[in-house]
């Protein structure tokens, strides 16, 4: 077992819920993204996925857009990626997922990222523009290596699709909370709740919603329903307006402990009569 499943069998034991943080790694430099990741864990993250930057994302809303760009200027690769987790390990035990586009795997090698990734202490990969119903070989390799392989599930899957993303998901399932780009919103879409439904019907697994998510109020919302939740651009925004600022770690780990209450606005709200 991954330190992925680890988390959430630890957290079902205890009642809690998971706060997984993404980050572009390499934004503003490769050196100080584990600087970073420590901040969120120390926050209370419970998960980090470590973005990989891309020249040409499709998923990504326009601050991830940015944090890339300036990631890839700073000379990141996903080699420089997994060279980045090794350094968090050194210090670490917090579970990383690899969170990456097709195109850089496929020049990287599969074979090759796999067992890198694996000694790099990498505990899983997700793949986001990966196509699930071709996903057997990837699925077989990762998990050969004993990295967990985490898809995607949206509002507009099929439940063909939703079937092949339970099984060939393992760690925990990640929902998109709405059609289009990540982003910061304002309210979460009201799509959120049929798709947990449906996920529940055919799977175990741990469920984590992600994008649009980026206040206590959200996660508050959202732990009521699903086991984690996954917060990206507020924490890309946040670091875009900071870059330069020597209390940027500081302010990171604020922003986490502030989400991460959120699940405690949550247990009140259930408990209140």
């Amino acid at each position: 077992m991954t330190r992925i499943g680890r988390l959430f069998e630890n957290l079902k034991r205890s009642g809690g819920k998971g706060l997984i943080a993404y980050i572009t790694a390499g934004d503003p430099t490769p050196e100080h993204t584990p600087a970073l990741v420590e901040a969120l864990e120390r926050g209370g993250a419970d998960l980090i996925e470590l973005g990989v930057p891309f020249s040409d994302p499709i998923a990504d809303g326009p601050v991830i857009q940015r944090a890339g760009e300036r990631a890839l200027r700073a000379g990141t690769t996903l080699r420089k990626v997994l060279d980045i987790a090794r350094e968090v390990r050194r210090r670490s035990e917090i579970p990383l997922l690899l969170f990456t586009y097709l195109n850089p795997v496929l020049r990287y090698g599969l074979e090759a990222l796999a067992k890198d990734a694996a000694a790099s202490g990498i505990d899983g990969c997700l793949l986001t523009d990966a196509s699930v119903e071709e996903a057997g070989e990837y699925v077989r390799i990762m998990r050969a290596a004993g990295l967990d392989t985490v898809f995607l599930a949206a509002p507009t899957s099929s439940p063909r699709r939703q079937r092949l993303v339970a099984q060939y998901s393992s760690g925990f399932v990640y929902l998109v909370s709405h059609t289009g780009v990540t982003g910061e919103r304002e309210t979460l879409s009201d799509a959120v709740g049929p798709l947990v439904r449906s996920m529940r019907s055919i799977t175990e697994l741990p469920l984590a919603v992600g994008f649009g998510i980026s206040r206590p109020e959200h996660v508050a919302e959202l732990g009521q329903q699903v086991e984690a939740v996954v917060v990206g651009s507020a924490i890309m925004h946040l670091i875009e307006r900071n870059l330069d600022n020597p209390s940027l770690e500081v302010q990171l780990e604020s922003f986490a402990r502030e989400l991460k209450h959120g699940f405690e606005m949550a247990k009140a709200g259930a408990h209140r009569p």
